[in-house]
């Protein structure tokens, strides 16, 4: 599962999305590994800090989606803050592009003839 995994990060081609999930997978692990400073939640300015700030990235790097409403807002909720939701929002953006490129990278390309129809 682990090397389906790989396969699916390095099918994305641009770079903003590469970084994008590491940024979102760093977020969530710092969040749950680092359990005793982030405990509080919504009201743990460290961890409302660290939403705001992946937050702008994730908007910088992919542009605005709705599906980072939820994310942030499940940031603010104490103990749903573990739930990694930054990570679960970059896939839902980026899981057309790693669709696209792994179907593309697999097949082989279409005669020109066959692609008029």
């Amino acid at each position: 599962m682990l090397t389906r995994w790989f396969e699916g990060f390095r099918s994305l081609r641009k770079p903003e999305y590469r970084a994008a999930w590491l940024i979102a997978l760093a977020a969530d692990t710092l969040q749950i590994a680092v359990f005793p400073m982030f405990v509080e939640g919504g009201f743990s300015p460290s961890d409302a800090a660290l939403d705001v700030v992946v937050g702008l990235l994730l908007v910088k790097l992919l542009g605005w989606h709705w599906a980072f409403l939820p994310s942030f807002g499940a940031e603010l909720i104490p103990g749903l803050d573990l739930f990694p939701s930054w990570t679960a929002a970059v896939y839902f953006v980026t899981r057309s592009e790693a669709a696209i490129s792994s179907e593309t990278r697999n097949n082989d390309p279409i005669p020109i003839m066959e692609q008029q129809r």
